[in-house]
């Protein structure tokens, strides 16, 4: 991981989107590109991070023994309060108001403000509204949805990133670290996100590094295509590049850029190949073929994958369907780093040049 963010770091393009299957190592990744990039910066931080320990940061106190009369989020003191000051609720709200939310918050301060943020509660959508004088008793705290929460968080630290240095040290004039911000969001939500990224990728991609990572392929697929073919792509092309995170045989890989369409099954068939061919099929290859005849299955308008067996010329396509269906058990995927029997890798195989032969993929590899 080191040598991945090293890379990352002497990369010349200031927009790095980067897509990875879950458990290859993106946190682990964001991790050491911050150490790498505070190596270089006499140890201080030179960017700002969104990924899963950020979330970390904001911690529920439902107030258990009052009887959840004042639940509130705490928020943990680290390196962002010094930009805390920076930040109120209007431009949260301003940030927040795309995803549509349905609840209002306030922020409590340390009393020294500089100190930073010290609690978030959150409110019903008008509640806030109906007070009228300062002195007036705040209606009962509540808490949010997991997706409100993730929204509102994200929303956060998109605000920060607007903050200009604080401290005279050139803190935050580095880079923005993204870390999978729709792991919790429904598909509007996501669309929204990817909206808010390409405004912060409008304002910054001259003067700032912005690597995003992510598992998601739909929310992967339409970002890469709005940053290499929507409207304003003609002005990010010099500055953009497009890579996989790939785990070959227990050694993590920066793969690309890649030029071609970049489609979720296509990856599945490459990866399920690259196995085929270097002899190295193992058990996890049986949830990935689940998952591409699922999705063929699907198009087709057809309930069970068993049909697509059938199409692709498999004989007794239900026994061949149960014995995909076992071997992408959660029971047996625990073994899924394990070599499976000679018929089980052969059943592969036939799957693999069955699909190929009857669909005309065309894999660029």
């Amino acid at each position: 991981m080191n040598d991945i963010a090293k890379q990352l770091i002497a990369n010349k393009k200031n927009i790095n989107l980067v897509y990875a299957f879950n458990g290859t190592g993106k946190t682990r990744l964001s991790v050491a590109f911050k150490d790498e990039s505070k190596s270089k910066n006499k140890g201080n931080h030179a960017g700002v991070y969104y990924n899963a320990y950020s979330e970390d940061l904001f911690i529920w106190d439902n107030d258990i023994l009052n009887g959840e009369l004042d639940q509130k989020i705490e928020l943990t003191s680290s390196s962002l309060n010094d930009y805390h000051s920076g930040i109120d609720e209007i431009k949260i709200h301003e940030k927040l108001k795309p995803f549509k939310p349905q609840f209002d918050f306030r922020f409590e301060y340390f009393p020294n403000r500089l100190a930073g943020i010290k609690y978030i509660r959150f409110y019903g959508k008008d509640e806030l509204s109906n007070i009228k004088e300062e002195e007036d008793p705040l209606p009962k705290p509540r808490k949010i949805s997991r997706g409100e929460q993730q929204a509102f968080i994200w929303c956060f630290f998109l605000a920060l990133y607007d903050v200009e240095d604080l401290t005279g040290e050139g803190k935050q004039e580095g880079h923005f670290f993204i870390d999978d911000p729709v792991s919790s969001l429904d598909d509007h939500n996501i669309f929204v996100t990817i909206s808010s990224l390409m405004d912060m990728v409008d304002k910054y991609y001259k003067t700032r590094k912005i690597i995003v990572t992510t598992h998601h392929i739909g929310f992967f697929s339409i970002f890469a295509d709005w940053l290499t073919r929507g409207e304003k792509s003609a002005k990010y092309k010099d500055f953009i590049e497009i890579f996989k995170l790939k785990n070959s045989s227990g050694a993590v890989e920066l793969l690309g850029p890649r030029r071609e369409v970049f489609l979720y099954h296509l990856e599945l068939l490459r990866t399920i190949k690259e196995a085929i061919d270097s002899d190295s099929i193992l058990v996890y290859h049986f949830a990935l073929l689940r998952q591409i005849l699922e999705n063929i299955a699907s198009f087709l308008g057809v309930r069970n994958f068993s049909f697509v067996l059938k199409e692709i010329g498999i004989n007794d396509e239900e026994k061949v369907a149960q014995i995909v269906n076992i071997m992408s058990h959660k029971t047996v995927f625990r073994y899924e780093f394990t070599e499976p029997v000679p018929d089980n890798k052969q059943d592969i195989i036939q799957i693999f040049e069955g699909l190929m032969k009857k669909y005309n993929f065309v894999l660029h590899v």
